[in-house]
This record gives structure tokens, C-alpha cells and sequence, in this order.
């Protein structure tokens, strides 16, 4: 069985959630909320937005966890680790923070309001349209990523995530 390549393997950028940079943080969870992605009779919900310019140049990558670390409340982060643990050890006690209302949820609240661009991941890898699945998966592997933007004539054409990447390597060894 011949190796496929990333243009056979990427989800379309079309069919990928993107936003500008200037999308703030509930802006971003709104967009990630309601994107769906049915690849390959496959459905599944994004991690992660792509983020691009005003000429449509891609800049980053926002992904859950970014979106988290971004509306951490500020008075928490000037806690000491230990401390900001306790405030969410639910093993402690399963009531000790609603994050739907109070100082917490004020905080971040507030913090949705901040860009994306200040909590997005810049691109520290890509893949071309042409590159077979051992170089996707040797960038995935050494840049720790689990998706990569696939270009094409040096602009973004789609996505390969490894979910993609690993159900290609099942069909090849099962």
C-alpha cells in the first residue's frame, strides 16, 4: 500500500473553523461551540482555531487550553501554585468553586474580552500539500503537534490533525 500525502489526508480550509485575530476569547469559544467537522464519514468538534490576518495570512493557532489559560482570572495568577490548587482541588470539596457565578466568574467574564492573539500558539510547523505521511508524522511527533497547517503554493490549504494521521497508519497495519 502506497503512503498517502497531506493534501489527500488535510481537511480543507474551508471546511476548518478559522477566525481573525481580533476575535476575542468569547468570540472564539462561540465560534469552537458551534464548529462540527465531518471528515471522511467521520464526525468529531474541533480543538483548535486557526488564526490569520487582515490578508488572510495565517498567524497562530488558539486551542482549548489556550482559550482556559486565557480566562484564568488575574488575581490568580499572582497566587502561588499551591494555593491556586487548592482553590480548585473539587477532591477537597466538590462545591468550593462555581465558576458560574462570583469572583470567579466575574474575572472571567472580563478576560473573555481580551484578543485571541494574546493566548494563540504562533505556527512552528507546517507540511506541503505534496508531503507524504511519515513527514506529516515526524513533524507531528518532533514539534509535538497534534495538527499542522498544509500548504500549497505558500498559502494554508488545510489542516492535518493526527486523529486523520492515525486512522490512515490503522488502515496500513490493521
Amino acid at each position: 500500500m502506497i503512503s498517502k500525502r497531506a493534501g489527500e489526508i488535510m481537511i480543507p480550509l474551508e471546511n476548518y473553523p478559522h477566525i481573525p485575530y481580533w476575535f476575542t476569547l468569547r468570540q472564539a469559544v462561540a465560534e469552537l461551540e458551534k464548529s462540527e467537522l465531518t471528515h471522511k464519514d467521520r464526525t468529531s468538534l474541533p480543538r483548535a482555531l486557526l488564526v490569520f490576518d487582515e490578508k488572510y495570512q495565517l498567524l497562530g493557532i488558539v486551542r482549548r487550553r489556550d482559550i482556559f489559560r486565557g480566562l484564568e482570572p488575574k488575581f490568580l495568577r499572582t497566587m502561588a501554585a499551591p494555593k491556586r490548587g487548592q482553590l480548585f482541588d473539587v477532591a477537597i470539596d466538590p462545591d468550593l468553586v462555581d465558576l458560574s457565578t462570583g469572583k470567579v466568574a466575574k474575572a472571567m467574564q472580563e478576560q473573555a474580552e481580551q484578543q485571541v492573539s494574546e493566548v494563540m500558539q504562533p505556527i512552528v510547523a507546517t507540511v506541503h500539500f505534496e508531503d507524504h505521511l511519515a513527514k506529516v508524522i515526524y513533524k507531528m511527533v518532533s514539534h509535538e503537534m497534534t495538527m499542522l497547517p498544509v500548504l500549497k503554493d505558500s498559502n494554508v490549504v488545510g489542516v492535518v490533525r493526527s486523529v486523520d494521521v492515525f486512522h490512515e497508519i490503522a488502515n496500513i497495519l490493521l
